[in-house]
């Protein structure tokens, strides 16, 4: 998807800055949790928790407060009880917006939601609204100057990797979620540098934005990852270049 890594990269970057505010301890914490709760607390047998605790050690998060969330998922320490919520709507320009939250307070982040997207332009919309816009994938973005092309390219196919494509600045590679982790192991055993790599939501097409209601839409998009019960935000939009480079350098 065009401008998929420029945006994933600018979130990465604003991630970096809201730790220092301890929001993404926060989220990462509770998605270590639930992480937990669904699929117990060995590594080797639960991808997700996997993934949360390589996030949670990115983002310098001490061993403790990993060992502390995973055992209250487990019921090992007394803990909260989060809920995993979707919320779908529309942002200016119909650009589609979906919501994963992981919450203690159902009503509470529903009305706050609502009142995000009306403050802001948009409008909640019913389940599955959006959804089918979406594919889940696994991404990886990795820096041009690092690899050749075609060396890279030859490592992510015969991994098992679904698509491979050349943006600005990086290569994306791009999997089916189940395979997410063998492509991971052959990009760290052929010792490249992943810029970023998630599980993600990838629109199948996407809706092209300028102007001021490109801001409307990424000022939307900034306030609901705000919440500290939004675990992620995905988006359809295609944005311009400037702008998006212009909201980097206020995060």
């Amino acid at each position: 998807m065009s401008g998929h890594s420029k945006w994933a990269s600018i979130k990465h970057k604003k991630a970096a800055t809201d730790s220092k505010r301890g929001k993404v301890f926060t989220k990462l914490i509770k998605e270590i949790t639930i992480a937990a709760r669904h699929g117990g607390g060995k590594t080797d047998a639960n991808p997700r928790l996997r993934l949360a605790i390589q996030r949670a050690k990115q983002a310098n998060m001490p061993a403790d407060n990993i060992d502390r969330a995973i055992k209250k998922g487990t019921g090992e320490l007394e803990g909260v009880n989060y809920e995993e919520i979707v919320y779908e709507g529309y942002a200016a320009a119909g650009v589609a917006i979906y919501i994963e939250v992981v919450t203690d307070n159902k009503n509470r982040i529903t009305s706050e939601v609502r009142n995000i997207f009306s403050k802001y332009g948009g409008n909640m919309a019913g389940a599955g609204s959006v959804a089918w816009m979406f594919e889940k994938k696994g991404y990886f973005a990795v820096s041009k100057s690092t690899i050749s092309e075609d060396a890279l390219m030859a490592i992510a196919l015969d991994s098992g990797a679904e698509d491979f494509s050349v943006e600005e600045e990086v290569f994306e590679i791009k999997t089916m979620p189940q395979d997410f982790e063998k492509v991971k192991k052959a990009l760290e055993d052929n010792s490249v540098k992943i810029e970023s790599s998630e599980i993600t939501m990838i629109p199948k097409s996407t809706i092209k934005v300028g102007g001021d209601k490109a801001k409307q839409i990424l000022t939307l998009v900034d306030i609901l990852e705000d919440n500290d019960d939004v675990q992620n935000v995905y988006t359809n939009f295609d944005i311009p270049e400037d702008i998006l480079k212009e909201l980097e350098s206020k995060g």
